[in-house]
């Protein structure tokens, strides 16, 4: 079964939304096999549809038909308006009152035709094939089964398939989040109708608007696996939107997508359900939009031994490190206060970030007093110093002496000395 869209527009785009076998038929005319989408739409009336309404929603003017062969619904769209649906084995009969112009005859063929009184299909259709191949040769014998529906060959379909991009030209600017998310939606339909139909998936979206000032607004959505989960990419580009809003009304868009294979992986039976990556995406995105950019995501540790040095990344499974955290090694610390309990010390260290200034008087080389933000009060016990120092063969190395205290307002901290600056980096719970 194939299809033939004859028009202005992006036709061949169109037609590699639905089938990878596209023929460029001549200027403004594709034609596409579409066996086996009657899995994705149903009947041939319903394939038609689809296309037709793909069509509107891409302001694509076109003929659209839907038959057994290939030159039976190009005739059918070029000669046509709307949309055609042949049925198999009444080619012949759809296509009689066509004009025979519409087979490009040579002139000469033409001529004969003409003073023969032959200027439709059904007149063509009806004459003896032995009297065609006697007297117009070849050309005629093609003619007449083109008249009568029954010309069958093969496709020429283009090489390269054009690449997962669509744009869009408006008519005025538009300055409002709620019309763009509408051609975002028309967008990114048929960028995943294209990709669905060749099995491919995408793990990366990217949005290009032209603005009315002329500057250009660009933003890149990477995602943890593929997927073709069209809601989820909407509101994935509505919330990096609102989160980074473009500075002008926009003129144009274009949206481009990664295309790459579909993972499949198994889940054990006994394996808890986790949720899916799309989705936990998602869920991380409006969480962003909530507590700020840069604030959700995986803690990652740099190559380095600087204190409290870690950085947040989107997707990714949480690193499986062996040996002693630091929230241990804080308690063994705390452990050398003073705190008899007849047994080990356990004890929770909540970090300050960004850590509190403070101020600290030193009295005979002692600490003896600490007045910080939440924290105030003669230093009863403490322990330390911890000195700590790297990167020095960098740009921003670091040296600081760290303490363990109790003070005299019931509570424990840690403080540090780096570049004679004090800091209260946390407190024990």
């Amino acid at each position: 079964m194939f299809a033939c869209v004859h028009g202005q527009g992006n036709l061949t785009a169109l037609a590699f939304e639905f089938s990878p076998v596209v023929e460029e038929t001549a200027p403004g005319t594709v034609t596409f096999d579409v066996s086996g989408l009657d899995r994705l739409f149903g009947l041939p009336q319903e394939i038609a549809a689809a296309i037709a309404r793909r069509a509107r929603e891409a302001d694509i003017q076109a003929g659209i038909a839907v038959a057994s062969n290939p030159d039976a619904a190009i005739c059918a769209a070029r000669g046509f308006s709307g949309v055609s649906v042949i049925p198999y084995g009444d080619e012949a009969k759809f296509l009689a009152p066509l004009p025979l112009t519409l087979l490009s005859p040579s002139p000469e063929l033409l001529e004969t035709l003409e003073r023969w009184g032959i200027r439709r299909f059904h007149e063509m259709a009806a004459l003896p094939p032995l009297g065609i191949a006697e007297r117009l040769g070849r050309e005629g014998l093609r003619i007449r089964e083109l008249a009568r529906g029954e010309f069958g060959r093969k496709l020429i379909p283009l090489e390269d398939a054009p690449p997962f991009e669509d744009d869009i030209e408006l008519e005025y600017p538009v300055d409002l989040l709620e019309p763009l998310l509408f051609l975002f939606a028309r967008m990114v339909n048929g960028l995943v109708i294209r990709l669905a139909t060749r099995g491919l998936a995408t793990n990366e979206l990217r949005l290009r608007l032209s603005l009315e000032d002329r500057s250009m607004h660009e933003r890149t959505l990477r995602l943890p696996v593929p997927s073709l989960d069209t809601k989820a990419f909407l509101k994935l580009l509505q919330l990096d939107l609102e989160a980074h809003p473009p500075k002008a009304p926009v003129m144009r868009l274009w949206m481009g997508v990664n295309p790459v294979r579909p993972q499949a992986a198994q889940k054990g039976l006994f394996v808890p359900a986790t949720p899916e990556p799309v989705k936990l995406e998602l869920t991380s995105a409006r969480i962003e939009s909530i507590v700020g950019q840069g604030r959700v995501g995986t803690p990652a540790v740099f190559n380095t031994h600087r204190p409290d040095a870690f950085q947040l990344k989107r997707g990714g499974p949480v690193p499986n490190r062996s040996g002693p955290s630091s929230s241990l090694y804080s308690v063994n610390r705390a452990g050398q206060l003073g705190l008899k309990g007849g047994g080990e010390v356990l004890m929770a260290f909540r970090v300050f970030r960004p850590p509190r200034s403070a101020r600290v008087a030193v009295v005979e080389g002692r600490l003896s007093f600490v007045a910080a933000e939440g924290a105030r009060g003669r230093v009863l016990e403490a322990a330390g110093p911890w000195r700590t120092s790297g990167d020095w063969w960098t740009a921003n190395p670091w040296n600081r002496d760290e303490w363990d205290i109790a003070l005299s307002d019931g509570g424990l901290y840690r403080i540090y000395c780096e570049a004679r600056e004090w800091f209260v980096a946390g407190s024990y719970d």
